[in-house]
């Protein structure tokens, strides 16, 4: 089976990389500096979150605290997460990531559109050394907006006629699915979906995958 394209869009958490070990010791840290009778986070809880937006991850995971303390929280572990991951040295991201995201841009155009906050991609693109091979990218945090309307707005900008999203969560599926995008199953990552165009067990099995659009 080959898939068409003239756009690669990935996704980051659990299709990236698998920051959770690194963002929950973050985030408690960040209940723990606003004295929070919150309930604290582990990595297996994140990675049935992460893909969904901030408002929503902080809703699912302290209901029982005021929506201002929710923002103000989940606006703390950001802070902390970002500290977090600049400092972290240790290699977290998924095999064949780096090494297949230079072969493809020598045939594709590459975009990231995630749920994640502003600055979010940007680190991921740096600690990953992949900056200068993603294109464009659009986040819930720049517009506020879900993972459907961002991937439509990126679309749209750069023209891209066949997109095609690699990701992880039923939310990934279901936002192509609104957005018109084919997409492709990372098994490797955090979650299962019902339907896909195709899935991969390896990220470099896209080079297979994956041919130019005619």
């Amino acid at each position: 089976m080959t898939i068409k394209t003239d756009g690669l869009i990935l996704d980051i958490d659990g299709t990236i990389w698998n920051t959770t070990g690194v963002v929950s010791g973050a985030w408690n840290k960040a209940m723990d500096s606003l004295g929070y009778d919150a309930p604290k986070t582990n990595p297996s809880l994140l990675q049935k979150e992460f893909g969904k937006p901030m408002n929503v991850i902080a809703d699912d995971l302290w209901p029982s605290l005021s929506q201002e303390q929710k923002e103000l929280l989940m606006e703390k572990c950001c802070v902390f997460e970002q500290a977090a991951l600049e400092q972290n040295s240790d290699d977290i991201s998924y095999p064949t990531v780096r090494s297949g995201i230079l072969e493809l841009s020598k045939r594709f155009k590459i975009y990231i559109v995630s749920n994640c906050q502003s600055g979010y991609i940007e680190l991921t693109c740096k600690k990953n050394g992949i900056e200068k091979f993603v294109s464009d990218h659009e986040c819930y945090g720049n517009t506020k907006k879900g993972k459907a309307d961002n991937l439509r707005l990126l679309i749209g900008r750069n023209k891209i006629k066949a997109p095609v999203y690699l990701g992880d969560t039923q939310g990934d599926a279901d936002a192509c699915k609104e957005a018109g995008v084919k997409f492709i199953w990372a098994s490797y990552g955090f979650g299962s979906v019902k339907e896909c165009e195709a899935k991969v067990e390896r990220f470099d099995q896209l080079l297979d995958l994956l041919q130019n659009l005619d």
